[in-house]
């Protein structure tokens, strides 16, 4: 019928029968929307995308044989892509990161209320991303943390004459005081009274806060 368009087509991938037969139930009661087909695996994604042509796609995370995160990827690595919504009990924020990189795009936690998930299956469908309260609350803290991390690393290096700068990336690298000693034409007493000198600047305990601080900086 003219005006009438078709319900947004979805396929259900979790190596847990259940899972899949409680989330197939849930959305295919919902109107505008069918669940098209599903899949225990990850490596069953790609026979199960050409066989049913779904618009989104609700990934488990961790699965025996192909990740939800390698499957992911490899779905969007194709032409004409569905989206995809990950759906996991796991929220270490590394996964977060890894499933959004590989081109997810929501991040939901199976504890997740049903409607918000129609409503997330809807909004991916339309071209927003969804990450569930809690992650995005948590990845705005770790942004925060970073930045912050990164601009009082950088403000702090910035103190130390050109040298002492070079000793602090020599350190960094994870070269002995002989080393950097070669590498920067320098005695090697020079180079400790250098490192000496910067843990007193930066008021740090040891090399290793050093290095730490370059990383945060972004030099390491």
């Amino acid at each position: 019928m003219a005006g009438v368009s078709r319900p947004l087509r979805v396929l259900v991938v979790d190596d847990d029968a259940l899972v899949r037969a409680g989330l197939s139930m849930m959305l295919d009661g919902i109107h505008g929307i069918a669940v098209v087909g599903e899949a225990a695996d990850g490596d069953e994604v790609p026979a199960a995308a050409d066989a049913y042509a779904p618009d989104v796609v609700l990934m488990d995370l961790r699965m025996p044989r192909v990740d939800g995160i390698t499957a992911t990827r490899r779905l969007r690595s194709r032409r004409h892509p569905p989206e995809v919504i990950v759906l996991t009990t796991f929220d270490a924020d590394e996964d977060i990161l890894h499933a959004l990189r590989a081109g997810a795009a929501g991040f939901l936690l199976k504890d997740t209320p049903p409607a918000r998930i129609v409503e997330a299956v809807r909004r991916v469908a339309a071209g927003d991303p969804v990450l569930s309260p809690r992650i995005t609350r948590r990845l705005m803290d770790r942004a925060a943390v970073q930045a912050g991390a990164y601009q009082r690393a950088r403000a702090a290096l910035a103190t130390l004459s050109p040298r002492e700068h070079e000793v602090v990336l020599a350190v960094a690298r994870g070269r002995t005081n002989a080393e950097i000693a070669a590498e920067l034409y320098m005695k090697v007493t020079t180079v400790k009274a250098h490192v000496s000198h910067i843990l007193t600047k930066l008021e740090l305990d040891n090399r290793t806060q050093i290095a730490l601080l370059a990383h945060d900086a972004g030099l390491a």
